[in-house]
């Protein structure tokens, strides 16, 4: 009886030992993934990456691009060009004209507004923002 308790000891362990070996050479083998932006969202048409990776801005020359802020307040505005925007500090809840509901923007989410658009700004925290405007 011991001797087959044995037995299954050493299968055991040798079981043990085959899954954690296989596990540690995925793991160890596997190659970095390369960075990625996230996964964009739309919503009424105006396109929303929420912390973009630093590569990204990089690649978009999001540091080089005009800087605008405002206080908290409410206004309407119209994107006269898309306008693709980084903000760095600050919150605006955002009403697209058209639609019901709105969407909200903060610090380090990457935003585009398509040209024409008519939206309905409300600072409610002071908004520091890089911006690009499409020529």
């Amino acid at each position: 009886m011991s001797a087959i308790l044995s037995n299954r000891r050493v299968i055991l362990l040798a079981v043990v030992a085959a899954v954690l070996s296989l596990f540690l050479s995925l793991v160890i083998t596997r190659p970095k993934q390369k960075e990625e932006s996230p996964m964009a969202t739309e919503i009424f048409g105006v396109k929303i990456e929420k912390n973009p990776p630093e590569s990204r801005l990089v690649e978009l020359g999001v540091r080089t691009w005009r800087t605008w802020e405002g206080s908290p307040s409410k206004f309407p505005w119209e994107f006269k060009a898309t306008e693709t925007m980084y903000l760095l500090e600050g919150k605006v809840k955002v009403n697209v004209d058209g639609y019901d509901g709105w969407f909200e923007i903060g610090a380090g989410d990457l935003v585009v507004f398509p040209k024409e658009m008519k939206v309905t700004w409300d600072i409610t925290e002071a908004v520091k923002k890089h911006y690009s405007l499409e020529k």
